[in-house]
């Protein structure tokens, strides 16, 4: 029997990182977790003996019985499994990137708007601490440059480096920036797959400002960082390893040579869960009827940008 004072929650595919929603989930009081739904009847199996929670092979056997969900399904089957969540009131978060294509984004954003759902984008690392402490400390940006490196893995060559990767980065430049993006240029190249797996971009924005991206899943090691540029100091994030570093000019404070004194912050932040911290805050915007710290509207202007690069990375060469 299902607790009604309690928000039904499912998670729609449980393949790598549908496994760890199901886990966080499991972890807030206010949730019941109702089933899981996967198309492998294997790993379905799997997830659903581990965890002791029902399992659906379709995912419109538990339209009628959740609230809310996790989709975190094929980037090609965004848009059909999340219409169909939307249409029967059902809130959601669903993986990066939202869809493949801008015209789907929209028609999920005007679903959810017309039935008052939150939409909320799985961007995990906007809830990296010391992502949220760049946001925090970043007011005037002047340049943003950022590198995410990953060793090869099958996961996640459904789609290129630019929407695996890329699309991380540029949701925090784009969400620190505030301003209208006025010019991309972008270069890749595929290495393993068929597809762009390093990739490069330049975006100038409006007001000035101008970030440098790149991003590689053939890399020989692992590196996620990305930094700010702003007048009065330089803050760099380290998302791998939760860290952050501000050196900051303290013009009240001279050096013996006259120039303002350089000083240098760290902070750490080893036990935290950006996972954890996203899903939790899905489930209050939807029990608090709150936006999401993540909207669909962000999602989209992500996307917007990735399909910008992609499109200049195409009119050139993939394979040099």
């Amino acid at each position: 029997m299902m607790e009604q004072d309690k928000l039904r929650v499912g998670v729609i595919g449980v393949g790598h990182l549908g496994k760890y929603h199901v886990e966080k989930y499991m972890a807030i009081s206010t949730v019941e977790l109702v089933g899981v739904v996967d198309t492998d009847a294997a790993r379905l199996g799997e997830i659903t003996r581990r965890y002791r929670v029902k399992g659906y092979k379709n995912h419109q056997e538990i339209l009628d019985k959740v609230d809310a969900v996790t989709l975190s399904v094929p980037t090609d089957t965004h848009f059909d499994v999340a219409r169909d969540f939307l249409l029967h009131g059902v809130h959601m978060l669903i993986e990066k990137p939202i869809t493949y294509r801008l015209d789907e984004a929209d028609d999920l954003l005007n679903l959810a708007a017309k039935n008052g759902l939150v939409l909320q984008v799985g961007l995990v690392e906007r809830f990296n601490p010391a992502v949220v402490e760049m946001e925090a400390l970043v007011k005037r940006p002047i340049f943003m440059e950022s590198h995410r490196m990953n060793l090869f893995t099958v996961r996640g060559t459904d789609v290129d480096v630019v929407l695996d990767l890329m699309i991380h980065d540029l949701d925090i430049v784009l969400h620190i920036m505030q301003s209208e993006v006025k010019d991309v240029h972008a270069v890749g190249m595929s290495v393993i797959t068929d597809k762009t797996d390093i990739a490069s971009a330049r975006i100038v924005f409006e007001n000035g400002a101008a970030a440098n991206l790149t991003a590689s899943r053939v890399s020989g090691k692992m590196l996620r960082k990305i930094r700010a540029f702003q007048p009065d100091s330089y803050i760099s994030a380290d998302c791998g390893k939760r860290r952050i570093t501000i050196i900051s000019l303290d013009n009240k404070v001279k050096n013996s040579d006259g120039f303002p004194k350089v000083t240098t912050r760290k902070k750490e932040f080893s036990d935290s869960d950006p996972l954890a911290d996203e899903v939790e805050a899905f489930v209050k915007a939807v029990i608090n009827g709150s936006d999401p710290v993540v909207s669909g509207m962000d999602g989209r202007k992500a996307l917007e940008v990735a399909l910008s690069i992609i499109h200049q990375i195409e009119k050139g060469s993939k394979n040099f």
